[in-house]
């Protein structure tokens, strides 16, 4: 009966460590298509003014399709993609096996604060949101901003041709 049960124990250890093993190498490096929308619950600006044709791409909230190539070093930090702009930047990342969440911080023209949340089920797609809140503009002209972005990412290959892998930022 004990030789029972310590094989049993083993064995369900041996699995649990499997699954987790497994989990974690699912990611994968090389290039991702990520189709986003963005939902504006305060645009940046004045009530009653229409978005400017220039910006209607931006704030129009149509879904838009980009590129970046993942290396295994950004997957090891962050598990999936994460929106790129140079004055902000990921902090609190919390990194489990087929999910992350991390608070977004902004500083420059736009500066405010957000949370990332993101999931892949397996090693060929991921599906993330972000929610932020801050301003546009310094000063007294600082006009709020607060927006949802929600994005689905799907792998297409290792072969990253021309796009440029996605450097990782600097520790802070």
């Amino acid at each position: 009966m004990r030789i029972r049960r310590t094989v049993f124990a083993s064995g369900a250890c041996l699995l649990v460590v499997g699954v987790l093993v497994w989990a974690q190498g699912i990611r994968k490096p090389g290039l991702w298509e990520i189709t986003t929308t963005t939902t504006w619950q305060k645009l940046p600006f004045p009530p009653g003014m229409q978005v400017p044709p220039s910006a209607a791409q931006a704030f129009g909230g149509a879904p838009r399709t980009s590129q970046v190539c993942l290396t295994q070093a950004w997957i090891d930090k962050f598990g999936a993609p994460l929106p790129q702009n140079r004055q902000c930047q990921a902090t609190n990342v919390v990194l489990n096996a087929t999910s992350m969440t991390a608070d977004w911080v902004c500083t420059g023209p736009m500066a405010g604060k957000g949370t990332i949340e993101s999931s892949w089920p397996d090693g060929e797609h991921a599906k993330g949101k972000m929610h932020f809140t801050g301003t546009m503009g310094g000063g007294e002209g600082a006009i709020p901003v607060e927006f949802t972005t929600e994005s689905v990412s799907v792998y297409k290959g290792a072969d990253c041709g021309s796009v440029k892998p996605v450097p990782l930022p600097p520790d802070k």
